[in-house]
This record gives C-alpha cells, sequence and structure tokens, in this order.
C-alpha cells in the first residue's frame, strides 16, 4: 500500500483576479530575447514595452489597476531596446535596466510612481562591449550588482562607486545567474550548454558540468543548502528539470523530463517554502514543486493552467503578499493581447489567524552588510522580518543624484567620511597615472590650479574612472592584436624556407 506523502502546499492553488483588477492595454515588447520582461516588488510593477528609436519600461504602483493610458510615462534613457530589468531588494525604488546598448543604468522612480517620462538615470554603468542580457542584484549586500554580456562577459558592480569589483570571462554568452542565499557562491549557464560554478569575487570558476543536453537556451537557480536547480532541454528536445548537490556535479540527484513545447522555462524559487515554480516561455501553465532534503527531492504539487500564453511573468518578493488571505505567492503574466494578469497562489486556511507555518521569518529590505565588506570577503545571510503584521518599509534615505558616483545610499562607513574620500582619490589618481596618457572625456572639466575652495573632487573621480574605462578598452584591443600578430607569425613560412622552395 503506498502512503500519500503529506505537505501543506499540496492544496496550494492560482486562481487569476478579473480583467478589471489587472492592468490592460500595455504595449509589451516584441523582443525575442529570453527574458521575463517584467518585474515586481511590494511597491511597482515594470514591463519592458515596445519603444521606437530606443528602449523602454514602464512602472506603475501596483495599486493603479485597470487601463493603461496611451501617453503613460516611461523610463525611456536607453538608446537601444531593454533587454532586462530587476528591482533592487534592498530599495523599492532603484531599478536596474540592461540594454543593447551595452550599458547597463540604475533608475531612482519617484516615492508616487512616474509623472512625466524619467530620462535621466542616477548611476551609469559602462565597461561591457555589447549588449547586456542580464541584470541580478546581490541577496544581501548593499549596492552589489551583477551584469552579464553578448561579449561573453560579467561584471560584479559596486552601484554606489560605479566601480567593477569583479571581471569574469566566460566561454560563452550567460543566459542565466543566480547567487546563493547569502550570495557568496554564483551559478551560471551558457550557451554552449554548460553550467558554471563561479566564485563572485575572484571571477574562479570552480565547477561545471554539462547540465541539459539540449541546444535550447537552459537556466539555473541556486537553493538553499548549497543544491542547484536547472531547467533546459533533453537532445530530443524534450522539456526537463534537474536538482544539482554544489558538492558533486558528476550526476543530478533528480532529472525529469516535463514535456515536449519548445519554451525556455524560468524557475522561480522561494527559500521560505522550498517551492520551485515553473513558468514556461509561451505556455499557458505554471507548475509548483516542493523540494526536499530526502531522495526523490523534488515533489510535483500541481499546476495553474489558464487559457493564454504568457509572454513574460513577474514573481513577487513575499513582502508584498497578503498574509491575512494566506497568499503564498503572486505571478505577474503578461498576455499577448496587452493585459498584465495577477496571479495570487493561496493555501486553504480557515482560520483567519496569521498561519506561522506558511510565514517563517523572510528577507526583510535592510542590507546585511556593505559593498566594501562583501568585496573584501564578508558573508552574511540575509536579515530577516517576521511578516506576522504586515510588512512594513524601513525609511530609506533620498537619492543624491547631483552626485552621480554617490547616487545610492551607502551603509554607514566605520571610517569618517572625509578619510575615505581622500584615500579613494590618492588611490584613483595615482592607479590613473601609472596608466599612462590617454584622451581626456569631452566632458571633463579643467580644475583651476591651487584651488581648494569649492574643488569638485566627484567631477575629478568620475573623469578619472572614464579615463580608466579608456586605457582599459585601448589594453583590450592592443592585446587582441598582439594575439592576431603571433598568430599570423606562427602560421606563416620563413624567408630560408622560401628561398629554399625557390
Amino acid at each position: 500500500m503506498a502512503f500519500m506523502r503529506t505537505s501543506k502546499f499540496r492544496h496550494v492553488f492560482g486562481k487569476a483576479l478579473r480583467k478589471d483588477q489587472c492592468y490592460d492595454n500595455i504595449r509589451i515588447t516584441k523582443s525575442s530575447w529570453d527574458s521575463t520582461f517584467c518585474c515586481v516588488n511590494p511597491k511597482f510593477v515594470a514591463i519592458i514595452t515596445e519603444a521606437a528609436g530606443g528602449g523602454a519600461f514602464l512602472v506603475l504602483p501596483v495599486n493603479k489597476v485597470g487601463r493603461v493610458e496611451r501617453d503613460v510615462p516611461l523610463v525611456a534613457g536607453h538608446k537601444a531596446a531593454v533587454l532586462d530589468i530587476n528591482w533592487c531588494p534592498h530599495n523599492d525604488q532603484i531599478i536596474a535596466s540592461a540594454s543593447e546598448d551595452c550599458t547597463v543604468k540604475i533608475w531612482e522612480i519617484p516615492d508616487e510612481g512616474l509623472v512625466k517620462n524619467l530620462t535621466e538615470s542616477v548611476v551609469d554603468l559602462v565597461a561591457h562591449q555589447r549588449r547586456v542580457g542580464q541584470v541580478v542584484w546581490h541577496p544581501t549586500a548593499n549596492n552589489v550588482l551583477l551584469s552579464a554580456g553578448s561579449d561573453n562577459k560579467i561584471f560584479i558592480w559596486n552601484v554606489g562607486t560605479a566601480e567593477v569589483l569583479t571581471e569574469i570571462d566566460t566561454p560563452d554568452l550567460t543566459l542565466s545567474a543566480s547567487f546563493n542565499y547569502n550570495g557568496s557562491k554564483l551559478v551560471i549557464t551558457n550557451k554552449d550548454k554548460m553550467m558554471r560554478l563561479i566564485d563572485p569575487r575572484t571571477g574562479e570558476i570552480t565547477a561545471e558540468v554539462q547540465a541539459h543536453h539540449g541546444a535550447k537556451p537552459s537556466q539555473a537557480v541556486y537553493l538553499k543548502e548549497g543544491k542547484i536547480f536547472t531547467t533546459g532541454f533533453s537532445r530530443m528536445s524534450e522539456r526537463q528539470y534537474a536538482l544539482w548537490d554544489e558538492k558533486d556535479l558528476s550526476k543530478p540527484l533528480v532529472m525529469e523530463e516535463i514535456d515536449n513545447s519548445n519554451g525556455v522555462i524560468f524557475p522561480f524559487y522561494d527559500a521560505d517554502t522550498s517551492m520551485v515554480y515553473l513558468c514556461g516561455k509561451g505556455d499557458s501553465l505554471i507548475r509548483y514543486y516542493e523540494v526536499t532534503e530526502e531522495a526523490p527531492y523534488v515533489h510535483y504539487l500541481n499546476l495553474f493552467q489558464s487559457s493564454d500564453p504568457q509572454r513574460g511573468i513577474g514573481y513577487m518578493p513575499k513582502r508584498g503578499l497578503n498574509v491575512n488571505a494566506c497568499e503564498i505567492a503572486r505571478f505577474y503574466k503578461l498576455l499577448n493581447s496587452g493585459l498584465c494578469e495577477i496571479i495570487p497562489f493561496t493555501v486553504p486556511r480557515k482560520s483567519e489567524l496569521f498561519q506561522d507555518d506558511l510565514y517563517p521569518d523572510t528577507a526583510g529590505d535592510v542590507p546585511a552588510i556593505s559593498a566594501e565588506e562583501w568585496h573584501a570577503g564578508k558573508n552574511a545571510d540575509p536579515i530577516l522580518i517576521s511578516l506576522k503584521d504586515g510588512y512594513k518599509p524601513v525609511k530609506k534615505e533620498g537619492i543624491k543624484a547631483v552626485k552621480k558616483s554617490e547616487a545610492l545610499t551607502k551603509m554607514p562607513s566605520k571610517k569618517p567620511a572625509s578619510s575615505t574620500a581622500a584615500q579613494d582619490h590618492s588611490e584613483e589618481a595615482s592607479e590613473a597615472a601609472s596608466s599612462g596618457p590617454a584622451h581626456p572625456p569631452e566632458n571633463a572639466k579643467p580644475v583651476p590650479s591651487g584651488q581648494v575652495e569649492g574643488f569638485d573632487s566627484q567631477a575629478l573621480l568620475e573623469d578619472i574612472r572614464k579615463l580608466k574605462l579608456i586605457v582599459k578598452a585601448h589594453e583590450r584591443r592592443i592585446k587582441t592584436l598582439e594575439d592576431k600578430l603571433a598568430q599570423f607569425e606562427a602560421n606563416s613560412p620563413d624567408e630560408e624556407e622560401q628561398e629554399d622552395q625557390a
């Protein structure tokens, strides 16, 4: 006699809200890039839109449902299509966008939402040579952002200073990237069918394996306790999921076929409930599973089915859910018709009291460590909050948009601010001097000698940073040309050999 496994999530069910409770009339992007095109947080929903002559995305307050006006204000500062967007987990008004114009931009959305087009970003992150397709925030460190581009590079940024902390060369295009629970490790999937584990501080590839054998894109997400969940395709183009242990990638703990559809499956992971939701592009289904510590590890729970296929999907963080209705997940599903459908997933309970077993303490919006501490080698788990009395956002300082490199709020520093600025200034100045002469940027401002009063150190630091980027680009180009020359010389026969042959 077979026993049914008991789980409090066996009866989770999803039910889409009525059309008038959703967002309608959105010009959703027609891009073929494999992205979710939508991201949400407790304050805003952001959706990449179709824009002529540039890249734009829409930001709406979560409670502003209904028909979206044709002339609604947009975030419209990119020169080419926007490919990915991601809300900062530690500040609900900060969003990062990646674009075909080779840049990553950081935006601050006003508290009440957009009242006019936003074209001025607070920080521009410029280092990629080709389009940027992924942006992922660090889960616990303040102002740390990952970007991955078609130049086969991953950059880990300190957004507060607009500096690159780590530059990682990858063998092929990066299709997905995910930090582990405390952000000390990174898993990526590449176009060459490989899944790689990386140390995000050093850029060292610590392990790699061919996760799925199919040619179509695979995705990976880091789970708790060192597990990794992947989705991809078999050689016969069947869709699969697999679970791996980071300590031994020689074979998966589980690998199962799902179906024969051809859309990329995006996995969404809830660390509090150990549930994984699988949303396929072009599907009309959302499947959900529970991951446990003992075999068979991944347990199928149920699926949500609707009549319309999804063009993109957004996943609400736990802080934004209605705990009084026993809501454990909420998805924002983009349809080809221009509708953004809201689908809450709930666990049926008769009691109206707070359900402790459904809502263990969850990650809050306060960073555990600063970017500098993380880069120096410190690790910290997310700071957890209770949802018993509902989520209350922590008051954030305003952004100082005047000084671009100080655009994002910094963690309190242990050193006096003046000594830190002076030290950074001297370090950057000496590094720029050793790099040799380069053409100054067009907007570099000359600083009168001997001027101390009103001395703009930020402008100088910004100019030095741009000079360093120019020098780096020239160094890369010189190295490429030297390699080509060496290859040419190795392949061409010596003059003496040519004379002998003559």
